[in-house]
């Protein structure tokens, strides 16, 4: 019998829809909690484990009380044995780090955590790279290299794992921010060391990276080219990032470099907003968004732009989506299709086909997105 473990972090990507770029710290957690926040993780590790439940008769599998991966795995049809030793109500990074010592001194195979950028850096500090694991992207930070592409790769990644059609293992990197200067948009990664994942190409996230100065001169001249587009009838919102932060540079208008803005004939009229806030400025009025990929990873949707949520999709409509992003941004994917991982898979099937992305000024390529 395979060994399998699972953790889940329940709170993790519950500061997405609600605007606050996470939900580490007990503070932010009841703020998001007023702000309408509702979990994620819980259907998202779901989806994961559909795709083990082919195999729950010659797997093992062991989790946490309740919130933390009980009851996902009894919804799944699996009879999980639970650890001992971690919280009932609230969860900590402390129960993460004991629930990952006690899945180490099982001797799992593989070990499958739900969560973001905090919960791997929780993981690491626990077990370090003596057991392989990997990621199943929950969060709103999502920039190490530990993830799967989107819960269905984690679980057809660690079933290909668990039966040994999958044998590569590489080392992958940690990474994590922090969230009070990320709030005041202000991006600083740093590297706490590497988990080992089992890998294939077509199922795990690269790592993010970032844009180098000398693509300045190319995202001016893409800025100038959406702006001369621009309507008066319609209302823009422009995604994080510093390309489509050029834009508003351009403008001259405020703007936050890791939030949702919304622009309306050229002028500020919505800085740093949640989901709500976005869908009352543009139900029932023309809107277009505007959106460039994560660096290195290639996500358009679901790696720290949680807000544009599919309602805010379905609000804006597929045609009137604006893909820009710098020639080097595009050569360093080397063919990889554009990603988008909204959460709700109608909304990531209908965004998945071919856009046209704008790359300089009054020039574009066509370019593949998948779910």
């Amino acid at each position: 019998m395979k060994k399998l473990g699972l953790i889940v972090n329940p709170i993790a990507g519950m500061g997405g829809r609600v605007g606050l770029k996470g939900t580490d710290g007990p503070e932010i957690l009841e703020k998001a909690l007023q702000l309408g926040a509702k979990p994620v993780s819980f259907q998202r590790t779901g989806e994961t484990l559909k795709a083990l439940v082919s195999l729950k008769d010659s797997i093992t599998l062991f989790t946490c009380p309740r919130k933390m991966g009980e009851d996902a795995a009894i919804d799944c049809g699996f009879a999980p044995q639970i650890i001992d030793g971690v919280s009932l109500s609230s969860t900590t990074a402390r129960d993460t780090q004991k629930a990952a010592r006690a899945m180490q001194e099982r001797g799992v195979d593989i070990l499958l955590f739900a969560g973001g950028d905090g919960t791997a850096r929780d993981v690491y500090e626990a077990i370090g790279n003596s057991t392989v694991v990997l990621g199943i992207p929950t969060g709103v930070k999502v920039h190490s290299a530990v993830f799967a592409l989107n819960p269905l790769a984690a679980g057809n990644l660690c079933a290909l794992y668990l039966q040994g059609k999958a044998k590569k293992v590489t080392e992958a990197e940690v990474m994590d921010i922090n969230e009070e200067d990320f709030r005041r948009g202000i991006l600083s990664a740093r590297l706490y060391g590497y988990l080992k994942i089992p890998y294939r190409s077509r199922y795990v996230q690269r790592l993010k990276s970032g844009s180098s100065p000398d693509e300045k001169y190319a995202q001016e001249a893409i800025a100038a080219s959406v702006i001369e587009n621009m309507s008066d009838t319609h209302h823009y919102i422009i995604g994080p990032g510093t390309t489509t932060r050029t834009i508003m540079e351009k403008l001259g208008l405020d703007y936050s470099l890791l939030g949702i803005d919304i622009v309306y004939k050229k002028k500020l009229v919505g800085k740093d907003l949640n989901e709500e806030e976005i869908l009352s400025l543009i139900k029932g009025k023309p809107s277009m968004l505007i959106l460039t990929p994560i660096g290195g990873q290639g996500y358009l949707l679901g790696r720290g732009n949680q807000q544009i949520s599919p309602e805010v999709i379905s609000c804006v409509g597929k045609d009137n989506i604006i893909i820009v992003a710098t020639p080097n941004k595009i050569n360093s994917l080397a063919g990889r299709p554009l990603l988008v991982d909204s959460g709700d898979g109608p909304t990531d099937r209908l965004l998945s086909g071919y856009f046209r992305v704008f790359t300089s000024y009054r020039d574009s390529v066509i370019y593949r997105v998948k779910h």
